[in-house]
C-alpha cells in the first residue's frame, strides 16, 4: 500500500502542476475550453475582477493547495518520516475541498468525482495507517 501511496501522491502533484502550467500558458482558458469555466468563476466566487479576470491566479492557487502539497507529502513517505501519513490526510482533505468547490461552481463532470475519489483514497489510506501507528 506505501507505493501506490507514494504513486498517487506523486500522480496527483504532477496533475496540480500540469494544470497550473495549462492555465499560464493560456489564461483566458480558449485552448483548453477554459472560457466558460471562468465566466462561471466570476459569476460565483467573491473578487471576480481581482482574481478571476483570467486563470493565473488560479494556477498559483492550485499549485500551491494541490501540487507542492502532494510532493511535501511524496517526500515524507519516501523518507518515512513519522509526519509522513498525516500529511498525505492533509492532502486528501485538501484536494476533496478543492474539488467541492469545483462541484459548487461547475457542477459534477467526470475528472473533478475522478479526483475526489482520489482524495477520499488519499484520506482512507492515511486514517488506516495512523490507526496501525497507534497500535
Amino acid at each position: 500500500m506505501k507505493t501506490f501511496e507514494k504513486i498517487l501522491t506523486l500522480f496527483i502533484g504532477i496533475g496540480a502542476i500540469a494544470g497550473a502550467v495549462m492555465m499560464w500558458i493560456d489564461p483566458t482558458g480558449a485552448t483548453w475550453g477554459g472560457e466558460p469555466l471562468l465566466e462561471m468563476l466570476r459569476a460565483k466566487m467573491p473578487w471576480p475582477d481581482v482574481f478571476f479576470r483570467d486563470f493565473i491566479p488560479s494556477g498559483f492557487v492550485l499549485l500551491g493547495l494541490n501540487g507542492i502539497t502532494q510532493f511535501v507529502a511524496a517526500y515524507l513517505l519516501f523518507k518515512k518520516h513519522r509526519l509522513a501519513q498525516h500529511a498525505v490526510l492533509a492532502c486528501g482533505i485538501i484536494l476533496m475541498l478543492w474539488i467541492i468547490l469545483e462541484w459548487w461552481v461547475w457542477g459534477f463532470n467526470a475528472m473533478s468525482n475522478i479526483f475526489f475519489v482520489f482524495g477520499l483514497v488519499e484520506v482512507a489510506m492515511a486514517i488506516k495507517s495512523i490507526g496501525n501507528q497507534n497500535e
